[in-house]
């Protein structure tokens, strides 16, 4: 079946936003390196950085469960984004690891819900049998992002310097942004049933009553522990322990993520045809394998495209089941609600897992970082659960499917 125009138009769009919230964050990790050199942050610190924007993402997310269902998606969207692009350009006047994490606070701040929002938009209007694939392309901005703007955010900094890719990515998102507010329709639908009595903490109390739900958030939680130990040390992993060169790390990045945005496309079909507990579960493995040998026990020899390449071809499998099962977990009238403590689930997930891992690594004399092993088995553990937690979603959500009927 075909996809109809106005869904094409509203999943582009919608896209294009994630594309630039996606960029914002996904690209600090990489340049991890390059803030430490020029502002003189230890190599084992990098983690901070990344995990104070997700601290912050964490607490707007579960500050905007209690409001966002009560907007139109539009409206939500355009003062997210906006007080994305301000945190975004802060970033570039940053002085050192206090100014810049005040920047990535400010940026969290509405980027965890920007993402709830545009992912409630898709859920709001994609019906479930062709939300994989949807979804599949929404999440495939991360691909795009890894293919072209971590490249060229990498490029810009290695020209001139760390602040020039957030004044880039801040100027970029005002353009999309604009886009996104002029383009899409008003989506009030939501806001058309009765609200439960009580008020928000009523609803949200009686969202988070539900078993479901909070098997859903633990499984959230279990899938960003395992990627954010090892995802904000890779740059400084392969190029100080690895030996990766720093003008070729551009290409590391557009190669995995070209292989993960193709994977994407093909992935969220396989999720619709066959479910969730088996595609997650292929990504699970491949995540085990390559966390082990190439991060847990370095096979030696191993060219670390390979590594970063199934690195990412795992996550991709991993990432497109998971957010296509829970997207089937809430009702229509609770969809942002969910989103939004979902997103603050995970990014609260992302920083704890970001501070642990700079916890227990250490900068060596050369830069390089010493505890890897250890993150990475720590890592394997929490992937290891995964196929467990898809199945009893999947099983309530096919039993709740059935009752309904």
């Amino acid at each position: 079946m075909s996809t109809p125009r106005s869904e094409r138009s509203i999943i582009f769009l919608v896209a294009a936003v994630q594309f630039i919230n996606i960029l914002d964050f996904v690209m600090v990790m990489p340049l991890g390196p390059d803030f430490a050199v020029a502002l003189g942050i230890p190599m084992s610190d990098i983690g901070l950085i990344g995990g104070s924007y997700t601290a912050s993402a964490a607490l707007s997310g579960l500050a905007g469960a209690f409001f966002l269902d009560r907007f139109d998606r539009r409206s939500a969207l355009a003062v997210a984004m906006l007080g994305l692009v301000v945190g975004t350009a802060a970033g570039g006047f940053a002085t050192g690891l206090s100014s810049l994490m005040a920047a990535r606070v400010l940026a969290g701040a509405f980027g965890g819900p920007a993402t709830s929002v545009a992912f409630s938009i898709v859920a709001d209007v994609i019906p479930p049998e062709r939300r994989g694939k949807a979804m599949g392309v929404v999440m495939g901005s991360f691909s795009v992002a890894s293919v072209f703007g971590i490249p060229a955010g990498l490029e810009l900094a290695r020209r001139g310097g760390f602040p020039l890719p957030f004044f880039a990515v801040a100027a970029l998102g005002l353009l999309v942004a604009g886009l996104a507010v002029f383009l899409l329709p008003s989506m009030r639908d939501h806001l058309a049933g009765e609200p439960p009595s009580g008020g928000a903490l009523s609803e949200l109390r009686a969202l988070l009553g539900r078993p479901i739900v909070m098997l859903s958030y633990a499984t959230t939680a279990t899938v960003t522990m395992a990627s954010f130990l090892v995802i904000p040390n890779i740059s400084a992993y392969v190029q100080y322990n690895l030996g990766y060169p720093r003008e070729r790390l551009g290409l590391l990045y557009f190669v995995g993520g070209l292989v993960s945005f193709f994977a994407m496309r093909a992935v969220g079909p396989l999720v619709d045809r066959f479910g969730a507990f088996q595609t997650g579960s292929v990504g699970a493995a491949v995540l085990v394998g390559v966390l082990y040998a190439g991060f847990f026990s370095y096979v030696p020899g191993l060219p670390v495209v390979v590594i970063f390449v199934v690195f990412m071809l795992g996550m991709t499998f991993r990432n497109v089941s998971h957010s296509t099962l829970t997207s089937k977990v809430p009702r229509p009238a609770e969809r942002a609600r969910f989103t939004s403590m979902q997103s603050a689930v995970q990014h609260m997930a992302s920083a704890i897992a970001a501070f642990w891992s700079a916890r227990m690594l250490h900068e060596l004399p050369d830069r390089r970082l010493d505890g890897m092993p250890a993150v990475a088995a720590l890592s394997i553990a929490f992937t290891l659960a995964l196929p467990l937690l898809f199945l009893g979603i999947e099983r309530r959500v096919s039993l709740a499917a059935a009752q309904r009927t």
